[in-house]
């Protein structure tokens, strides 16, 4: 039987900052995936996968692997479609901002080649945070009150101001006071930002899979940041911290609101002692990715390829806690 030529783009880590510095923070996580990503792939017989891989990355990527290496003198999206013309489906890991993932996605659609993610269509809503939030109110979903910035008048209390398709914690800051408030908003465009009350309570975030309407609950992880001046880092996770997962019944709401999610998806959450709340939905692979394998022995690729034609494998060979360090620094969860 003929192999699926799969094509992997992880953006970072792939060349999509071949003429520019590697934010090394981003490129640590994107590396994390992308390691986890191609060390599924290859555990799958009918499968053959292509890397792009930034000329910075060879020797940190440790499975021998096919690579495209890509330079500075390159142009990657040159490089990206050239390869997509050789390979049967495509695996897109890259940013919301600046419409980087929706782009890509669209590429894929419009090439008539298997596109191994969330449509277009859904990246443009989930990628999103003030659609995401109104979509989210349609719904009936739990979620965090949010206004768009340029509309908000300061009153006391503690607020977080987020890009409105910022990745992770790039473009947040946390706000105590007017005078912080003034400071922040007086240097970002308003127009790009929302703003929300900055909520107490367990981070925690959702592994899924979904398909047409549909969402599959892989695993629950627990966040640990660390707060620098005005912003949060994220510096590990707990992946499958828990084995009560009852409670995430939001996984089938969200499937039916943003019907066109497919394949992993990441929910990112805060929890209270009375409700939960989404913060933010990834529609592609997130960093807890990188512990699913040796937390639960699924292999999360392979059940997402089951997606083409049927609904996913999820039994799990084992089921423990697996903690990610991504900073390198200890912290508590040590």
């Amino acid at each position: 039987m003929k192999k699926l030529k799969t094509l992997v783009f992880e953006y970072i880590t792939g060349g999509g900052f071949n003429s520019f510095k590697l934010p090394e923070p981003l490129a640590q996580e994107g590396l994390l995936m992308l390691q986890a990503l191609v060390d599924d792939l290859t555990r799958i017989e009918l499968v053959d996968p292509l890397v792009m891989l930034d000329y910075r990355m060879i020797g940190r990527l440790t499975h021998h692997i096919n690579s495209h290496i890509i330079k500075p003198e390159h142009e990657c999206q040159q490089k990206f479609l050239g390869l997509l013309a050789e390979c049967d489906a495509v695996w897109v890991v890259a940013p919301e901002s600046d419409d980087v993932l929706q782009n890509l996605c669209q590429t894929v659609e419009k090439s008539g080649k298997i596109l191994l993610n969330s449509s277009s269509t859904a990246v443009a809503v989930a990628g999103n945070k003030w659609l995401t939030y109104q979509c989210l109110q349609k719904h009936c979903i739990a979620t965090v009150p949010t206004q768009k910035l340029v509309d908000f008048s300061y009153l006391p209390g503690e607020w977080i101001i987020k890009s409105v398709n910022g990745v992770g914690c790039t473009d947040s800051y946390v706000v105590v006071d007017e005078q912080e408030f003034t400071s922040i908003t007086e240097s970002i465009d308003k127009q790009k930002y929302i703003i929300q009350p900055h909520k107490q309570g367990e981070k925690t975030s959702l592994s899924c899979l979904f398909k047409n309407g549909r969402g599959w609950l892989v695993c629950a992880n627990r966040q640990y940041f660390e707060r620098i001046d005005q912003q949060y880092q994220l510096t590990g996770i707990t992946v499958n911290f828990t084995s009560d997962t009852a409670k995430y019944h939001i996984v089938s709401n969200i499937a039916l609101a943003m019907q066109g999610l497919w394949g992993y998806v990441g929910i990112d959450l805060i929890e209270t002692a009375g409700e939960i709340l989404v913060l933010e939905i990834n529609p592609r692979l997130t960093t807890s990715y990188a512990g699913i394998h040796e937390a639960l022995g699924i292999n999360c690729a392979s059940a997402v390829l089951d997606l083409l034609s049927g609904d996913p494998q999820l039994e799990p060979t084992r089921n423990q806690p697996v903690y990610i360090n991504i900073t390198g620094q200890e912290n508590h969860a040590n």
